[in-house]
């Protein structure tokens, strides 16, 4: 038996790599390697070792390396207002795991840490860790030195490792310039959604440090600990990647992120064209202002923009959680950080001013600049905004817009059909998404991962590499699913399970016109400009 069959023993089931089937990577000539099962219903282990932690570990034994490095301190720099030291409400998992002083084998062996339904590693090139989503990096020393171990002996063979599948667990690989990225996952998610979270997550650290400042660091040091520079922007990462339901909570974020869109608050067209004025009549002077946003309960309110210039739904998604996860932006009526929005220019930094408009209006207001030394011009630029839009009584058109979607469950129209239980909207050509909102039974978190698990099956379907499905009509004991995706929009909808296939058929014609119908109101065609 080879070196990586070794490795590549867990859970009682020998993976064999399929060299027949996979498909060169981008930018290489080298194939991917695919990981699957042989004998995927093994049932060899017990409960206590059947967690994603548990697979982590078996791989570990299969090599000899049962115990972890003993952790040491490591030294943390503040990289300005983007970065904030977390706090034990932002890191709950490790209030139950053990502490440095522990035994160093503590964590692996630790039940609340095997059987987190998702981890997420990322460590450097040479190994060094970077990030744990549960547990100390430190105390994970060997789980991070298997994970370099299996990247540098594929890429020794001129491959690169994908994914691994293991029973119900997903182990995926992303690999970028200086640094590589892992997902464990026991959810509903596809490898190839985690691979997208993955991802996001590297963006995520590209937003604090530039692909620029990235490089160079470890072209000069390999071994350098990248923890020093992302010094309290773990909250971000954990933030952008705990919006499903592993967390046992209810939110809207996962969708978006499935769908790659942003959600929009909606609002009569004319009322959004107000706030666009007095936005665009106090920024078209200001030559270093590339785009001004206004966001609400995560989800836009209306996007400004320098001509020739556009904000991707990716990095807009990056600046929702930049606001959602940063109570200290509250604490202060103005706000400067530096934030990389890495489609848009992934090597240098725009500089946001941020705040929120009044205490009665918990909008949120970014002003981008290309210049750092704004600050000041742009305060002057957020006052003049905020006098116009209380003139103007926008405050309470946004306020009262916010409360609705609080309150109303489906569109009106939605609402008309009785079998409608759920269903995600996205027209493709402006990439927002319309999500109504949770009814019995998915307001409970078992309720919720269904429903998330149901549309991650959905979505892999339409969209997979290999045979992408167009429609999909699916009926189960419980429910009847649809998927169905044009060159205009995508459709996702569960029905309850009584109604017959024409009365669906009726029901998604009588959804898409009354979606066409409010179509303004839902969504922002596009956005102004100054």
């Amino acid at each position: 038996m080879t070196v990586l069959e070794n490795i590549a023993f867990l859970e009682g089931s020998i993976l064999k790599f399929d060299r027949e089937t996979i498909s060169p990577a981008a930018n290489s000539t080298a194939p991917h390697i695919h990981a699957q099962s042989e004998k995927d219903d093994a049932d060899s282990y017990s409960d206590a070792e059947a967690g994603v932690g548990g697979i982590i570990s078996e791989i570990l034994e299969e090599m000899g390396q049962q115990q972890c490095v003993p952790p040491t301190s490591a030294t943390k720099f503040s990289t300005g207002s983007l970065v904030e030291k977390a706090t034990d409400e932002t890191e709950p998992d490790k209030e139950t795991l053990p502490t440095s002083s522990d035994a160093p084998t503590d964590c692996l062996h630790n039940p609340t840490w095997r059987f987190q339904k998702k981890h997420i590693f990322i460590l450097s090139e040479a190994g060094k860790p970077v990030f744990s989503l549960h547990g100390n990096e430190e105390n994970l020393a060997s789980i991070f030195g298997v994970i370099q171990a299996l990247v540098s002996f594929v890429q020794d063979g001129q491959d690169e490792i994908k994914s691994i599948r293991a029973k119900d667990v997903q182990i995926v690989f992303l690999l970028k310039p200086s640094l590589i990225l892992v997902a464990v996952s026991r959810t509903g998610f596809s490898a190839a959604q985690l691979e997208m979270q993955l991802s996001d997550v590297y963006h995520q650290i590209i937003s604090t440090l530039t692909f620029r400042h990235l490089k160079n660091v470890f072209s000069k040091h390999k071994g350098f600990d990248l923890r020093r520079l992302l010094a309290g922007s773990e909250r971000l990462i954990r933030h952008l990647v705990l919006s499903d339901s592993s967390t046992g909570q209810t939110n809207k974020n996962v969708f978006t992120f499935l769908t790659n869109s942003i959600r929009v608050l909606p609002m009569q067209a004319a009322a959004r064209l107000s706030i666009v004025n007095a936005i665009k009549e106090n920024c078209h002077n200001h030559k270093n202002l590339v785009f001004a946003v206004l966001i609400i309960n995560n989800q836009l309110i209306t996007m400004v923009r320098m001509k020739k210039y556009s904000i991707n739904p990716a990095d807009l998604r990056l600046v929702f959680n930049l606001v959602e996860s940063s109570e200290s932006f509250k604490n202060y009526d103005e706000n400067w950080t530096p934030l990389c929005l890495p489609r848009f220019d992934e090597n240098g930094f725009l500089h946001a001013h941020v705040s929120y408009l009044t205490e009665s209006c918990q909008a949120c207001l970014l002003l981008f600049s290309v210049d750092k030394d704004d600050f000041f011009d742009l305060s002057e630029v957020k006052k003049r905004i905020t006098e116009k839009l209380e003139r103007t009584q926008c405050f309470s058109i946004i306020n009262e817009a916010a409360m609705k979607t609080k309150k109303v469950k489906l569109p009106t129209f939605g609402s008309d059909i009785p079998e409608l239980k759920h269903f995600l909207y996205k027209p493709n050509a402006i990439a927002q998404l319309l999500c109504s909102d949770f009814p019995r039974p998915y307001n409970t978190i078992e309720g919720f991962r269904h429903l998330e698990a149901t549309y991650c099956n959905l979505i892999e379907c339409v969209h997979s590499v290999h045979r992408p499905l167009k429609l999909i009509y699916k009926t189960k004991s419980n429910e009847i699913l649809l998927a169905w995706v044009t060159s205009a929009y995508e459709l996702y909808a569960v029905f309850e399970p009584f109604a017959e296939k024409s009365t669906i058929i009726k029901h998604v014609d009588k959804l898409i016109k009354g979606i066409d119908k409010e179509f303004d109101t839902f969504f922002i065609n596009s956005h102004p400009t100054f």
